[in-house]
């Protein structure tokens, strides 16, 4: 592990490879900003949101050992050395109970980016009832019929490979679709399962209680995420601008302190657009976060921060990844 220190200290004072990136952090000085969603274990993670325990100690380990960590609220003009941020997307109770343990033992900073709809309710993201009922071994009938936007699709669903490919297929759909065509697509899929509403708590967001102990751990910061986590591209601009607004005031409602910094859902220039920069910036936020890769200088337009999303990586493979995030 010594030598891999070593050779990445190297790598960030040499930084970087290219003739371009060594020009512009020869101009100004590099941040880049880690995405995560999960600290948890699962047994299955289709959207591979979860990083383990044991995964996230060693790289935080890392970074602390490695390089300056700052906070997404800090002013990074007055950063004098390459500096890496932590951010996590959405709001599971996993945040609280796995993570903060872990960035609290090594004193690192990270914000938090909630979507107020789930908390402190029974309900939870679609992806996990999706991924539930479709991948469960339970017999289901053979063909899944779905009404949607004027037309019907229907998928074979005999087998858990075609129930998976179902799965494949939905996700991608529903993440077009508003909050009320969404939960109208998933109440035809528990009619199709003959199921209720189903909730595994190792999946869920956040209680009150849980987003206050966040909040109160003074190397948190909270920011806003929308209040139904739906792609801000589908919805017309007065309902983005609901979106962002109150998920800001809920958020502040419940903390009693000003939320500043928000993030796009799913995050890719396509998930958002122009009347969401402005909707941010009306707003009173000061960053938004995206979630696509990039260095941060000081001419990054703050309303469109790039993040590298990070996996369950091996400290090994994490550190591989990390030397590229410099140059990307």
């Amino acid at each position: 592990m010594t030598t891999g220190i070593t050779t990445f200290k190297s790598f960030l004072r040499s930084s970087i490879v290219t003739p371009l990136h060594r020009l512009l952090n020869a101009v100004d000085t590099p941040v880049i900003v880690l995405l995560y969603h999960r600290v948890t274990t699962l047994t299955s993670d289709p959207e591979q949101l979860a990083v383990t325990p044991e995964n996230f100690r060693s790289q935080m380990k890392f970074l602390k050992d490695n390089v300056p960590l700052a906070r997404f609220d800090d002013d990074w003009a007055k950063m004098a050395k390459p500096a890496v941020i932590i951010t996590f997307d959405d709001g599971y109770a996993d945040n609280v109970r796995e993570a903060l343990p872990i960035l609290e033992e090594y004193r690192i900073p990270a914000t938090f980016f909630i979507s107020t709809g789930t908390i402190d309710t029974t309900g939870h993201f679609w992806w996990h009832e999706l991924e539930q009922i479709l991948f469960d071994t339970v017999q289901r009938p053979s063909r899944f019929t779905l009404q949607h936007d004027g037309r019907t699709t229907v998928w074979p669903s005999d087998t858990g490979e075609k129930r998976r490919e179902v799965y494949r297929q939905l996700v991608p759909l529903m993440m077009e679709k508003d909050a009320e065509s969404r939960n109208d697509c998933l109440s035809q899929l528990r009619r199709w399962a003959n199921t209720g509403e189903i909730i595994a708590h190792c999946h869920r967001a956040m209680s009150l209680a849980e987003l206050h102990t966040l909040a109160e751990n003074e190397l948190v910061t909270i920011g806003a995420h929308t209040v139904t986590h739906s792609q801000l591209t589908v919805l017309p601009p007065n309902n983005q601008r609901e979106e962002i607004v109150t998920s800001k005031h809920q958020l502040e409602t419940w903390l009693g302190r000003e939320i500043t910094t928000f993030s796009y859902p799913f995050g890719k220039r396509c998930h958002y657009t122009h009347e969401s920069i402005t909707a941010c910036r009306e707003a009173g936020f000061t960053k938004a976060a995206a979630n696509f890769p990039g260095q941060i200088h000081r001419w990054t337009d703050p309303y469109q921060i790039p993040r590298h999303l990070v996996r369950n990586w091996s400290i090994t493979h994490f550190e591989r990844k990390l030397q590229g995030f410099w140059t990307r």
